[in-house]
């Protein structure tokens, strides 16, 4: 924390911002990067410290070009969001060896599970179809199959973790079905890409009242729309607290459609390509190994991975409650 502040300082002072007023504050939500807010006599912004181990791996700063690349032609389509601010020509700035990106503060807050009304989901499932709308093309969609050694994880945990261990036990068969199902399907999506978020859930967008902003454009790609649309519409329906409203969800769909976004016509495939949690699930049981994080990183990696197992359990329990409503937009 000391050296964030020391570092935080040197940004002030770097970037013209003025010295700043009160400490920073920590801001919750995120759980890959450190979030701070600046209060400067220039203003109040927002600080994105990047996760130093994720800037290790091979493909980095390149996913991060072609975020920033994405993210201004939303900028120039006049879409709701918060882009990163510009310096010398760049968004990307590095001090000391840390990168970051910088922000004009938006006064908004994300909206907790039990606040999401059916007029949002009507507004984001019409932005994500804009957002689908953007350099669309027929082409097939890449996406390595996923091949993981869950018995190896749990062989790993029984030395450190006996909960964990059992956890991922009790879930093996699960696991193993839902990547043998996943790696099938993907091979069956529709040939299309867009521009896609690849994280809007309800942590990413801002509202200040009707008004909104999506944050973390640095997840931005081009990925299969189906997929997105699929997934996102489960986070803004309740899928997050293991309890998916089906009102929501129709109205979210009804919304991308009537936005002039493209349906899949196959739900069932769409439904088994939805595992990338898997890898979400595989990086978290690597935290709580200690492996390629910082020691803070532990302790929420070992939540991450009983709260994305126990999704993954909610998601095959509710899958023919989800696929009776996805028949409806067939």
């Amino acid at each position: 924390m000391d050296k964030d502040l020391e570092l935080l300082g040197k940004i002030c002072q770097q970037y013209g911002l003025g010295k700043p007023e009160c400490p920073p504050v920590v801001l919750k939500g995120g759980f890959l990067h450190k979030m701070y807010s600046l209060f400067t006599p220039g203003g109040r912004y927002a600080v994105k410290l990047l996760n130093p181990y994720i800037m290790q791996r091979e493909t980095a700063m390149e996913n991060y070009r072609t975020a920033e690349r994405l993210e201004a032609m939303l900028e120039e389509q006049g879409l709701p969001i918060l882009p990163a601010l510009r310096f010398e020509g760049r968004k990307m700035q590095c001090i000391e060896g840390q990168f970051f990106y910088l922000y004009a503060w938006y006064d908004g807050k994300a909206l907790k599970a039990e606040e999401i009304k059916e007029v949002h989901c009507q507004k984001i499932g019409n932005l994500l179809a804009r957002i689908h709308r953007l350099d669309r093309k027929e082409t097939v969609y890449e996406r390595s199959e996923i091949h993981i050694d869950w018995d190896s994880y749990i062989e790993q945990l029984a030395l450190r973790d006996e909960e964990l261990c059992r956890l991922l036990r009790e879930n093996r068969s699960l696991l193993y079905e839902s990547q043998n199902n996943g790696n099938i399907a993907v091979r069956k999506l529709p040939h299309v890409v867009s521009v896609c978020h690849n994280d809007m859930d309800s942590k990413n967008v801002l509202w200040v009242g009707d008004d909104c902003r999506v944050i973390d454009l640095e997840c931005l790609g081009v990925s299969s729309p189906y997929i997105e649309l699929y997934e996102t519409a489960l986070c803004w329906c309740g899928y997050e607290k293991h309890h998916i409203d089906y009102g929501f969800l129709r109205c979210f769909l009804r919304s991308y459609a009537e936005a002039e976004g493209q349906l899949p016509a196959d739900w069932e495939t769409i439904y088994w390509s939805n595992y990338g949690r898997l890898e979400w699930l595989e990086y978290n049981l690597k935290r709580s190994l200690g492996i390629e994080c910082s020691e803070e990183e532990i302790a929420m990696g070992n939540s991450e991975v009983r709260e994305t197992i126990a999704h993954l359990s909610y998601y095959h329990k509710a899958k023919d409650e989800i696929m009776d409503c996805l028949k409806e937009f067939s």
